[in-house]
């Protein structure tokens, strides 16, 4: 007999809510969540595959074992978590803690497991080697905020529904379906900011399908954007058109802004950025003349040289038109489970270093761009044992090709991931979590970046099998296993340590809804459930600015609340001024001109009034069926327009003798590949692309329709030395190439 299950998509940022229908345990239909306050039935074709997901015969069910000569065995859950146990343990007592890495791929930023867990493993590892994806895609925008505003999490996003006219860089939603901007159905959110007369420019080196439903598209040489920001910054100073506001008297740097950007006319920007200084100007006029206006960057700001710098000046821009947290403008939002009283130590970089190259620390991380050299390069402190997180590095970090060559150094390897695939091929133990719909769901990381106030709890609708651990006992053991507890302790003393440390905390805390209180009174009052994740989520509930605060306000949130009566989601209203709870810089103001910016903006001036380079760079580009490695082998995501091709356009491809649908080999100082070109003038002269996530076809894997689709490796020819120095991100765009005909 059917029935019916809601659930937020686990898939992208959008944060959809979906409608599944089941048969027993088999998804059998997915429809977008009608009732849902946020998405109201929105769906995109990831979402509607979720069921090929959920169903798909390649997922692991048990755990795997490497054995010498026989490949990858099924094994148990106890045999699996001692083998991890006697391995990590030789592993720390014959080289040091720092022997072992740490590294947490983007699916785990989807999960309610990952936010909760993965931080008490690497702490309890007490290794200086972590690794996520975020220096592969979105650490500059961390850095930048952090320096502004003190707290690296406080990423501000535009005011969609309420905006005037929104400039976007380097972003593709209709596509990503939205990136460190939470927003479902991107798309009608921005024809209706043309409905209602608002207008939308799109500055990217591609005519994407953002760029074709914005009121205009400005191409721009990739790598260049902050060129381009600085020379609207200088356009606002030179034209008296600053108005900040609301923010007069809270911002500090004011005129060493000014001083920075007085040399980058857009005259002298215009030949670095292939941009008419007169169109340059008209932008910065349209910006400070709109009543509500909102700067939006993403990924194609990060994954380049200057990726700190274009970041900054993003919120720059935001500052000097007085947009910054006001409605319409660029906003802070306040998710539910995040308390507002804690007060945050001002934010800092460099605490300690990469062994090899001497890279800076970044919140807790070292670059990913690092991690090759650190697991190949004998000595001291050298990596000899990796656990990896939902992430594929072997596809998606710079330099791929020598990484997957470093990770068959490595003495031990164990990987938490539903796969066997291009990574996790190289791993002595392979434990994977539950099919989505076994899995609960709360947007730890993601309601932090939404549009709109909005929560929503998503109970599993599929109960797990007898013995089967959740993602979130998994983490929780290899935490338990790294502090010495043993592979057999029991994973709710961890939630348990973790709660009793956070009501000590609260109680203590001026501000507090129970400051003063004693916080065994409290924890009684979280009653005992059955789950850990569940455990800790109410008390982070309650304690949150919509909480019940443990009876300081009845009507407020709790997570029994939240999933009896709100099983939709919970609309919390538009977003709303809240500088004040979020601002924590040493100065209490926002820092508008970071002296390591100021320094490093010098890079910058040396491009001034000359040439770009002869040549082509490469560009990465988004799949709307796709979101990274990890949906190739759902057929209804491959094929069609997924395609793994190198576009170009068609000046550069008769200039090289090259024609739709050639072979062509692709060459970067890093490596080589080959691909298939597609000619079109929606990318600019001088711009080739190719998606990343491709490369299928590596032996030891069991993906058999991402095998059939395999695509390449775009990382492959991306530079692990070729990083932007504040941040530590990989360059991933404007990578110089040549492209030649095969045959």
């Amino acid at each position: 007999m059917s029935r019916t299950a809601y659930r937020t998509c686990p898939l992208c940022e959008a944060l959809c809510g979906l409608e599944l229908t089941l048969d027993g345990d088999r998804v059998t239909r997915v429809r977008g969540d009608k009732a849902d306050p946020f998405s109201k039935g929105f769906l995109c074709p990831k979402g509607a595959t979720l069921g090929g997901l959920d169903g798909d015969p390649d997922r692991l069910t048990a755990p795997l074992l490497r054995s010498e000569g026989s490949g990858h065995v099924p094994a148990g859950w106890a045999e699996a978590f001692a083998t991890v146990e006697r391995r990590l343990r030789d592993v720390v007592r014959r080289h040091g803690k720092d022997a072992v890495a740490v590294y947490i791929g983007n699916p785990t930023a989807h999960s309610i497991a990952g936010p909760l867990y993965a931080g008490a493993l690497v702490k309890a590892l007490g290794t200086r080697n972590f690794y996520t994806a975020s220096t592969a895609d979105q650490m500059p925008k961390h850095v930048s905020v952090g320096h502004m505003f003190g707290d690296p999490g406080a990423i501000p996003v535009p005011d969609l529904d309420r905006t005037d006219h929104l400039l976007m860089l380097g972003a593709n939603p209709l596509e990503s379906n939205g990136s460190l901007c939470s927003a479902p159905d991107f798309a009608g959110r921005l024809r209706a900011i043309r409905a209602r007369g608002g207008t939308v420019t799109v500055v990217d080196p591609r005519r994407t399908r953002t760029a074709a439903l914005a009121d205009r598209h400005v191409f721009i040489r990739p790598g260049t954007d902050a060129h381009l920001l600085l020379a609207l910054a200088h356009t606002l100073f030179a034209e008296n058109l600053v108005t900040l506001g609301a923010l007069e008297g809270r911002v500090r740097g004011l005129e060493e802004l000014r001083a920075l950007v007085a040399g980058f006319t857009p005259e002298l920007v215009a030949g670095v950025t292939g941009i008419r200084p007169l169109e340059i100007r008209r932008m910065a006029r349209e910006l400070a003349g709109a009543e509500r206006a909102a700067v939006y960057g993403r990924i194609g700001t990060c994954t380049q040289a200057h990726g700190t710098l274009a970041s900054w000046l993003v919120d720059v821009l935001n500052v000097l038109t007085g947009n910054l947290d006001r409605p319409g403008g660029a906003m802070f939002p306040r998710p539910a489970h995040v308390a507002t009283y804690r007060r945050k130590t001002p934010f800092t970089t460099g605490r300690w270093r990469s062994r090899v190259r001497g890279l800076p620390e970044v919140k807790g991380e070292l670059p990913v761009a690092a991690l090759a050299e650190e697991i190949s390069t004998p000595g001291e402190g050298q990596i000899r044992a990796l656990i990896t997180i939902g992430g594929n590095p072997a596809l998606s970090a710079p330099g791929a090709g020598r990484l997957e060559r470093a990770l068959t150094e490595l003495e031990f390897m164990v990987s938490v991931d539903p796969y066997l695939n291009e990574t996790t091929r190289h791993a002595h133990v392979i434990l994977p979590p539950p099919r989505p719909a076994q899995t609960p769901h709360y947007d730890l990381s993601l309601l932090g970046l939404a549009v709109r106030n909005y929560v929503r709890y998503s109970p599993p609708p599929v109960p797990l099998e007898e013995g089967r651990p959740g993602e979130a006992e998994i983490l929780a053991r290899l935490a338990l296993i790294a502090s010495g507890a043993g592979a057999d302790a029991d994973p709710m003393t961890l939630d348990e340590a973790v709660v009793a440390d956070t009501l000590a905390k609260a109680v203590a805390a001026p501000g507090s809804p129970v400051y003063g209180r004693r916080p065994e009174e409290l924890r009684k009052q979280l009653g005992s459930p059955e789950r850990g994740y569940e455990l800790r989520l109410d008390m982070m509930l309650r304690l949150g600015p919509y909480g019940e605060g443990f009876g300081a306000d009845p009507n407020g949130l709790t997570l029994a609340k939240l999933r009896d009566e709100h099983p939709h989601g919970l609309d919390l209203g538009p977003l709303e001024p809240r500088l004040d709870e979020v601002l924590c810089t040493a100065s209490g103001l926002i820092e508008l001109c970071p002296p390591s910016f100021a320094a490093d903006a010098e890079r910058l001036r040396a491009d001034l009034g000359g040439s770009p380079p002869d040549g082509l760079v490469l560009i990465g580009r988004r799949h709307l069926r796709s979101n990274n490695s990890w949906m190739h082998n759902v057929p209804q995501l491959v094929g069609g327009s997924n395609r793994c091709t190198l576009q170009l356009n068609p000046s550069d491809a008769a200039r090289l003798g090259i024609g739709d649908g050639d072979a062509v080999r692709v060459t970067s100082r890093a490596g080589t590949i080959h691909a298939v070109a597609e000619t079109t003038d929606s990318v600019m002269t001088g711009v080739v692309s190719l998606p990343h996530g491709w490369g299928h076809d590596r032996p030891g894997t069991r993906l058999r329709v991402a095998g059939a689709h395999a695509g390449v490796n775009v990382n492959e020819v991306t530079d692990e030395r070729e990083i932007d120095p504040l941040s530590g991100n990989a360059v991933f765009n404007g990578v110089p190439v040549t492209v030649e005909r095969v045959g």
